[in-house]
């Protein structure tokens, strides 16, 4: 669901940007209030495997189109919502600067649709109503699946009002909605099933962990396990995993193609556009994921490693005194 820059105007852009970035500073300021440090490397190596499992598109049978997960309601149980928020940001930034996923002048947009529906919409309102607050693990799973479902569509929606008013692609709104949401709801099953069985592995090993009220307290997540398991896994996911990932078009490109016939519309080639385009192009050292010599496996490792790196550089900036009032 990454938007490109060819689906946005301008203004809807630098808007939606506006807007995400309001979201970084406040949510950045509600962690740097309640962080406990032990918190940081766990925010880190969720970011790294968020990043992994986003690259892992899998076919929808029947459709001709693929999927993969957003990974922010994961992050919304486990982390808590605004440190969520600000992995989610981080794992779309090093898409779009280092692989040019994701267009930078849509970044904004991506941000909303994939970072603040699922951890402020979603989660409070329909995760933790049908969780409760001690659920069990068929709760658990009807309520983590409910809840991407409704994330996906609520994304995809997004997706189709933000084109809508931006009005610079001939993608009709009842057209492009009409295939936006339905293929995307097979995509909120699957990011259920999968947030459920992780949150699932995660309680077992840590008794006290109970992913509703107070998620993620270092108290009740034994960090010094969990933090290696979960950096493993990134790399495993991202180094192998990744080689078998579909090759059909995602969501959005096959709902673009089945109305306009094309994978995306034609960006203009003046004005904000195209400088968003020469800039991408001139910093992004692995575009669609490839280099020069460079395997996706390879690319797959990085881009882990350096949302990592990203989301523990902000954890340590939030941490320093001067910046606390």
């Amino acid at each position: 669901m990454h938007m490109a820059d060819a689906l946005l105007s301008p203004a809807v852009g630098a808007g939606m940007w506006a807007v995400s970035a309001g979201a970084i500073a406040w949510c950045s300021r509600k962690v740097r209030d309640g962080q406990d440090e032990r918190q940081v490397p766990l925010m880190g190596v969720m970011g790294a495997f968020v990043f992994a499992a986003q690259m892992i598109n899998f076919a929808i049978p029947g459709t001709g189109s693929s999927g993969h997960i957003g990974g922010g309601l994961l992050l919304a149980l486990l982390l808590g919502p605004h440190a969520a928020f600000l992995v989610i940001a981080s794992v779309l930034v090093v898409q779009a600067l280092f692989f040019a996923d994701g267009g930078l002048l849509a970044l904004g947009c991506n941000m909303f649709n994939m970072g603040i529906i699922p951890a402020f919409l979603a989660y409070p309102l329909i995760y933790r109503p049908l969780a409760g607050r001690q659920p069990t693990r068929a709760r658990l799973s009807i309520a983590a699946t409910a809840t991407a479902v409704v994330a996906a569509q609520l994304g995809a929606l997004g997706v189709v009002l933000q084109t809508t008013a931006s009005g610079i692609s001939e993608l009709p709104f009842a057209a492009f909605a009409g295939v936006m949401l339905p293929i995307h709801l097979p995509i909120g099953v699957a990011e259920g099933v999968f947030t459920a069985a992780v949150v699932s592995f995660i309680s077992k090993a840590n008794p006290g962990f109970t992913a509703t009220i107070n998620p993620a307290p270092a108290s009740s997540i034994r960090h010094s396990r969990l933090v290696p398991v979960v950096l493993v896994s990134a790399l495993i996911i991202a180094g192998l995993c990744s080689r078998y990932a579909s090759a059909l078009p995602d969501g959005l490109d096959w709902s673009i193609r089945h109305i306009a016939g094309a994978a995306e519309p034609a960006a203009p080639g003046s004005g904000p556009h195209a400088f968003f385009a020469k800039l991408q192009e001139k910093i992004a050292p692995m575009p669609d994921y490839s280099a020069a010599g460079a395997s996706s496996s390879v690319a797959g490792i990085v881009g882990a490693i350096a949302t990592m790196l990203a989301v523990v550089l902000c954890g340590a900036i939030l941490r320093r005194p001067w910046g606390k009032r």
